[in-house]
């Protein structure tokens, strides 16, 4: 099997609604005034490029967790 590196960001500021999560990773979708909705797409699209994954957990009120998955090569 794959042995994998997991590296998680965790805050404390206010969560994802339910409602949001499952588009937070969808190119153009923002929920800030001035964004563009290309940062986290961008950042899973470049994992995903190297055979890894990004999850994110959030509870409202209590913060948000991002799970950034890699695998490990041994060269």
């Amino acid at each position: 099997g794959t042995n994998n590196a997991i590296i998680s960001f965790k805050d404390t500021g206010i969560g994802i609604p339910p409602d949001e999560i499952d588009r937070i990773f969808r190119i153009f979708y923002t929920t800030k005034k001035d964004g563009s909705g290309l940062g986290l797409h961008i950042c899973k699209t470049i994992v995903g490029f190297h055979g890894g994954d990004i999850t994110v957990e959030s509870v409202q009120g209590e913060g948000t967790t991002f799970f950034v998955k890699l695998p490990i090569i041994n060269a």
